[in-house]
């Protein structure tokens, strides 16, 4: 990912609790030569010093045929927004977009058997809803079966990670100023979260 050095994104711990946070994320493989994408939500985890990364595929998905013999690229992005040139101290400046991204590599290990499947939709839950493991319990063997035969499930680790944070460090003081405080007053959610992190990464 090209990756002007201003807006180089470097810091594992903050990558991991971005990468956790947004974790719905674009895993992109190739199959004969063309891409190709599926939209998930991944569990995201430290262990030691690695990071792994799981989630699963419907069945019927075709990047299965090549996710174990090709390298991974997942794409975690999110907050981003607009900012207009009305924010600059000169008139001579044109309209950009800001935006916090991570891109991870690495090969996935495909979990086959349905114990594994059923500890690897465990970890789900448990990342994304809690409370919903004891109805996820109580749910008949037959059902829980017929639901994880229709699925891959899948694991990687992570070999390298490119962040990016595009938070208008190029620009002055008061520039940056006046750009949080149109974001964080923004109607958006998700410009909201782009002004808290442009504030905190401009405090550090």
């Amino acid at each position: 990912m090209y990756t002007p050095r201003s807006f180089r994104f470097t810091n594992q711990k903050e990558i991991l609790a971005f990468m956790q946070q947004y974790s719905f994320a674009t895993i992109i493989n190739a199959k004969e030569g063309i891409p190709i994408a599926t939209h998930l939500p991944f569990v995201v985890e430290q262990i030691d010093d690695s990071i792994f990364i799981s989630s699963h595929f419907a069945k019927a998905n075709e990047q299965i045929e090549v996710l174990e013999n090709t390298t991974s690229l997942i794409i975690f992005s999110e907050p981003h927004a607009y900012i207009s040139p009305n924010h600059y101290d000169r008139n001579e400046n044109v309209p950009t977009w800001d935006y916090i991204t991570v891109h991870a590599y690495g090969k996935a290990k495909i979990i086959s058997d349905i114990a594994s499947k059923q500890k690897a939709i465990e970890k789900t839950i448990a990342f994304y809803e809690k409370d919903y493991k004891a109805q996820w319990d109580g749910l008949p063997e037959r059902f829980k079966n017929g639901m994880l035969n229709g699925i891959v499930a899948f694991e990687i680790e992570i070999t390298e990670l490119q962040g990016q944070k595009k938070l208008s460090q190029n620009k002055t003081a008061n520039e940056q100023k006046k750009i949080i405080e149109h974001l964080t007053s923004s109607d958006s959610e998700v410009e909201q979260a782009l002004g808290v992190y442009m504030k905190k990464d401009i405090a550090e």
